[in-house]
């Protein structure tokens, strides 16, 4: 295959979403630690919760405010996708449903859902309501 062709390929949504699957995954894994910082810190006590809540708006270290919702948004994202998609995974081994109409539907589902309820909570998490 030339590079040419390679370029212009589109992959199906099914396959799209296959991948962001694996990498909302990753994503996960490689922010745990944060994210067991971020648990910590909220429910120790409530001087710790106000240091949890002003690494929203003051920021983290070197990391400005809104550089540290931006990286909790991209794991609300990841965490949606990863859930919506298994559980799309989950319906399909279930149902034994596996047409090649289905399996797009499914995708597109997902793909939707998943952004729909990320910017919901990124309108929350960025304080427009």
């Amino acid at each position: 295959m030339r590079l040419i062709d390679a370029v212009k390929y589109r992959l199906p949504v099914a396959a799209l979403v296959s991948i962001l699957h694996r990498v909302s995954g990753a994503i996960m894994f490689v922010l745990l630690p944060f994210v067991i910082w971020l648990f910590d810190v909220s429910v120790t006590s409530e001087i710790s919760f106000e240091s949890f809540t002003s690494a929203f708006t003051a920021g983290l270290g070197f990391l400005p405010g809104w550089m540290v919702k931006l990286v909790v948004l991209g794991l609300i994202w990841a965490f949606l996708h990863h859930f919506i998609a298994g559980v799309r995974h989950l319906w399909m081994d279930m149902t034994h449903s596996v047409t090649k109409a289905q399996g797009h539907s499914s995708a597109v589902v997902t793909l939707a859902s998943s952004l729909v309820l990320t910017a919901v909570l990124g309108a929350k998490l960025f304080g427009l309501y």
